[in-house]
């Protein structure tokens, strides 16, 4: 007697949840409690464009469409509002962020080949 197999029915466990590997921009963006407390230390609490006004507001200098890890200390200013909206909304304050943050990182990587 012949069997067929083809009218049977043979359920295969679907695939479990997949796991995101890479994170996400939010991600990528959010700023911990460490780092907060990080760039409040060295700020002092002060803008630390105009060092005259009290800092409220955290700034990207790089932008999360552009960070390649979470962020760190090194990727923020501290700022006052007005220097924060001159920063980010004006054409000579964009060219000074992207300066301000050149300038680090060629500081850390010097730092990082000794």
């Amino acid at each position: 007697m012949k069997i067929d197999l083809m009218d049977e029915w043979y359920p295969v466990p679907k695939p479990g949840k997949s796991k995101r590997v890479k994170l996400t921009q939010k991600q990528k963006g959010d700023i911990s409690q460490q780092v907060d407390k990080q760039l409040k230390a060295r700020s002092h609490g002060l803008c630390e464009l105009c060092n005259a006004a009290r800092a409220t507001e955290r700034s990207h200098l790089t932008g999360r469409p552009h960070l390649d890890e979470k962020t760190k200390v090194t990727d923020l200013i501290h700022l006052c509002t007005p220097c924060h909206d001159w920063l980010d909304e004006t054409p000579e304050g964009i060219r000074s962020r992207n300066f301000i943050a050149r300038a680090i990182n060629t500081v850390l990587e010097h730092q990082a080949t000794k």
